[in-house]
């Protein structure tokens, strides 16, 4: 859903115009913003730190947006033309990680920018995994450039892109470019006539960069609202980007948080007014009145084209740089949309049998049977050691494709198939972690409040149970007492016509209980061997012995094992959901 960028064409002898969505990310302090003012010349409405608290505290706090204009490069096609690159100012402080994940889904070419004294910090890494998820391109600005001491400067910039080189190797980003400048030299106090460095070859490397994103107008209309604002006698203005379909006027648009559907009065792109827009364009949408205040930021779409859910199932994969295992009944706090909730997770996979199944993109089957797992299976993690154990395969393969059942504390609005993150962003803020956890799509929402009824029996998720007990004593060729599978308490007749299987190879099946202290009595159809029924009998000589007629030495006898036991394994699996608790044998 990584919006994209649309070709504005108004008619046959107007210049068309490419919209690209630029994020400008990097850890706070490492001068987006600046740089961002450097490179624009248009403002947008909601640009540059419009929030009191941000201009006090000089850090951004929503996302900025301006735009910057330049004549049509070569590669993006013939004739006269503009390159817009909408430049989106994502915040850099790290309580604010969601503000940017939500603007992610909207950038096609992402701007790293770091402090080129100070290198990688623990939010650039943040943004770098945020942009391998929804992010296709990539251009690393080093910034201070002027706080190099100027004959040592070139040296210490070659220094900087060497590592940066490094890092970026097992990256999706590997051999992006890496330009060097100085956005506002002098720092926040310098004058304004200062001219920034290097920005007009950063300008050239973009324009570079910038390509022909992959737009469709078709689909409902969805769109991120960033900033509201009323005009007297107009009505109401959102201004956002558009994530799918398109919106022409006249159009009436549901604005799901207000439960309200309102129509297109008129709309404008940067001050131009325009009667059409489509996926990636970046638009002033004006609707009759209602108070701004109800809608600082959120989703405004197609009439009921968008789900509230209250749980979902998503397909998912653990980001490599988050320490710690995934585990089930955990909280994330989860991005779903533009809105994240807190969340509990429950892991589960296919059988190992079937781990090197083809991954089913974008679609879930609720047909099949699945694998619960204590935690998502990584290298290194304990459900995949214990699987090795149990894996007959021998491999200890990890499964290509895992999924998740998401129980969010609060219900959510989202667009079907949208991206998911899942985060601890309670994480101490100056630990040097990465506290993005995982990513995924939304695969199924369940709508209804009751889903635990009405939806979760659907989803088959089974666990695997495994009893062991012993056999005390033989009762004739067909059949033997056992021990130690049940507590004194359990209700044996639930348990009745399950199979079992000796340690000594015969199969049996539990026929019901047998006194009153746990015991049952376990038929074995083809009868026991006789091997098995020396090595029983030898088993009760030894126990009479132990103790006659003294019952309190009798039960300490009956712990006295033999030299070899003979084992009863019981194996059954029990579905999650299932509200009768039913046990199942293949």
């Amino acid at each position: 859903m990584a919006g994209s960028a649309a070709v504005a064409a108004p008619g046959p002898s107007a210049p068309r115009r490419l919209n690209v969505n630029v994020g400008v990310l990097g850890h706070i302090d490492s001068g987006k913003t600046a740089l961002a003012r450097a490179l624009s010349t248009t403002g947008s409405t909601a640009a540059f730190d419009r929030a009191p608290q941000s201009r006090a505290r000089g850090i951004t706090l929503d996302l900025g947006f301006s735009c910057l204009r330049t004549p049509l490069p070569p590669h993006l096609g013939p004739g006269p033309g503009e390159l817009q690159l909408t430049l989106v100012d994502c915040p850099g402080h790290a309580s604010l990680i969601r503000t940017i994940i939500g603007g992610a889904q909207i950038i096609d070419l992402m701007m790293l920018v770091i402090d080129v004294t100070k290198g990688m910090q623990t939010q650039s890494a943040e943004c770098l995994v945020i942009g391998q998820i929804a992010c296709q391109k990539m251009v690393v600005v080093l910034n201070k450039i002027d706080l190099l001491p100027e004959g040592k400067r070139q040296a210490a910039i070659e220094k900087m892109t060497k590592k940066m080189q490094k890092t970026l190797e097992n990256t999706k980003f590997q051999g992006c470019p890496i330009a060097a400048v100085a956005a506002k030299p002098g720092g926040p106090e310098a004058p304004e006539t200062v001219n920034p460095l290097g920005v007009s070859e950063l300008i050239e490397v973009l324009k570079s960069q910038a390509y022909l994103p992959t737009r469709d107008p078709t689909g409902p209309f969805l769109m991120a609202i960033d900033h509201c604002f009323s005009i007297k006698g107009q009505g109401t203005v959102m201004t956002g980007t558009v994530l799918s379909g398109s919106v022409s006027l006249g159009d009436n648009v549901e604005i799901p948080a207000l439960k309200v559907t309102k129509k297109v009065k008129s709309m404008q792109m940067f001050h131009t007014p325009v009667t059409y827009a489509m996926q990636g364009d970046r638009v002033g949408v004006c609707v009759t009145q209602f108070d701004p205040k109800l809608l600082e930021r959120g989703l405004i779409c197609t009439p009921e084209s968008l789900q509230t859910i209250h749980a979902a199932v998503i397909s998912l994969k653990k980001i490599q740089y988050f320490r710690g295992a995934l585990q089930t009944k955990a909280k994330f706090h989860i991005t779903v949309g533009h809105e994240t909730v807190m969340g509990r997770v429950m892991f589960f996979s296919t059988a190992p049998a079937d781990f090197s199944e083809e991954p089913l993109e974008n679609a879930f089957d609720f047909a099949k049977e699945y694998l619960y797992q204590e935690e998502y299976l990584s290298k290194g993690s304990k459900s995949s050691e214990e699987n090795k154990e149990n894996d007959q395969t021998g491999e200890g393969q990890l499964p290509r494709q895992q999924w998740a059942l998401l129980e969010f504390e609060k219900p959510v609005t989202c667009p079907k198939l949208c991206l998911v993150i899942g985060s601890k962003l309670d994480t101490d803020i100056h630990a040097n972690t990465c506290r993005l956890a995982f990513h995924g799509v939304l695969l199924q929402g369940m709508e209804d409040k009751n889903y635990v009824e009405t939806f979760l029996p659907k989803l088959k998720v089974y666990k695997l149970k495994h009893k062991e007990g012993q056999v005390e004593r033989v009762l004739d060729d067909y059949s033997v007492i056992g021990r130690s599978l049940f507590k004194k308490e359990t209700n044996i007749q639930i348990f009745v016509g399950l199979k079992v299987k000796l340690s000594t190879g015969e199969d049996g099946v539990i026929e019901g209980g047998f006194g009153q202290s746990g015991k049952f009595k376990i038929r074995i159809p083809n009868g026991l061997k006789p091997d098995t029924k020396v090595l029983l009998t030898v088993t009760s000589k030894k126990k009479s012995k132990a103790g006659k007629g003294d019952t309190a030495k009798e039960d300490e006898s009956s712990k006295v094992d033999s030299a070899q036991p003979v084992t009863i394994n019981l194996l059954f699996k029990r579905y999650v959901f299932d509200t009768q608790k039913k046990m199942v044998q293949s």
